[in-house]
């Protein structure tokens, strides 16, 4: 069976839950509910695994905090010997409207320190991403607070459906490789 590992990026602890920074978390939360898995704590995160019909999907969600992902990514790409091409980093985007989703196979960080950190560890801009829009509905100077409060009760509502998009993405990328995922995601 092939192995693909999911991580979705995001800061551990009670007041980041609901903080757009943690869409990431926030995904493979609900791809693992969908399927009735339980994350266990392990080294440098949470890991569980589903499995979509002959391929294995092991999500993490590091315990290293946003900016020191690329320890956790790396970690469990050599101990489970996961390509970088099986692998997918699901993370927030400023630079798109809510909710909406770019899949890329490689790309810049953005500015984003958990993927300049990625890129660092990896010593590769290389790696598939999925990136969710949060917008940039902020004033100038806020966006350390925007990216870290909590989500509106407008964006809320709208979570549920756009995570089961998100999680549908990330199926068809195993299913059915990076270049129909794009295809039919990108910008959905």
């Amino acid at each position: 069976m092939t192995k693909y590992l999911i991580v979705g990026l995001g800061n551990i602890g009670a007041e980041y839950v609901n903080t757009r920074h943690n869409i990431g978390f926030k995904a493979v939360d609900f791809m693992a509910n969908e399927a009735g898995a339980t994350f266990e704590t392990v080294k440098l995160g949470s890991l569980t695994q589903i499995k979509v019909k002959n391929k294995v999907l092991l999500l993490l969600k590091p315990n290293t905090y946003m900016n020191l992902s690329g320890k956790a990514v790396q970690y469990w790409m050599d101990k489970e010997k996961i390509a970088k091409e099986n692998i997918l980093i699901i993370t927030d985007d400023l630079n798109l409207p809510f909710g909406s989703i770019r899949i890329k196979p490689k790309g810049s960080d953005g500015g984003h320190n958990g993927l300049k950190n990625i890129q660092l560890i990896l010593n590769s801009s290389e790696y598939p991403r999925l990136r969710f829009g949060i917008s940039d509905e902020f004033k100038k100077g806020q966006q350390v607070d925007y990216v870290l409060g909590d989500w509106s009760d407008e964006e809320t509502t709208a979570l549920k459906e756009r995570l089961n998009m998100v999680s549908k993405a990330v199926k068809e990328f195993a299913l059915a490789g990076l270049n129909n995922a794009m295809n039919n995601y990108n910008g959905k």
